[in-house]
């Protein structure tokens, strides 16, 4: 079953305080090193769906996802 956000219900999240800059491919790529998960920030944090450049102050919730297991990844992203 899926939240209002799209994001199965049982997610866990992490609060992050934007820095002056921040973008969401730029957090993806920090927190799940790979800027293409910048959508799963955008579907917990919808109301900000809009920015591309953050101001400091701003808080945020980052999704907790399972790493893929390394056997399942492509050999270039082993």
């Amino acid at each position: 079953m899926k939240g209002r956000n799209g994001l199965p219900l049982d997610t866990k999240f992490i609060n992050y305080t934007t820095q002056q800059g921040d973008t969401f491919d730029i957090l993806a790529l920090d927190v799940y090193n790979d800027e293409m998960k910048a959508g799963l920030i955008i579907q917990a944090n919808p109301q900000y769906a809009g920015v591309l450049v953050f101001v400091a102050g701003i808080q945020l919730r980052i999704p907790i996802i399972e790493q893929e297991a390394a056997s399942t990844l492509p050999p270039w992203k082993r």
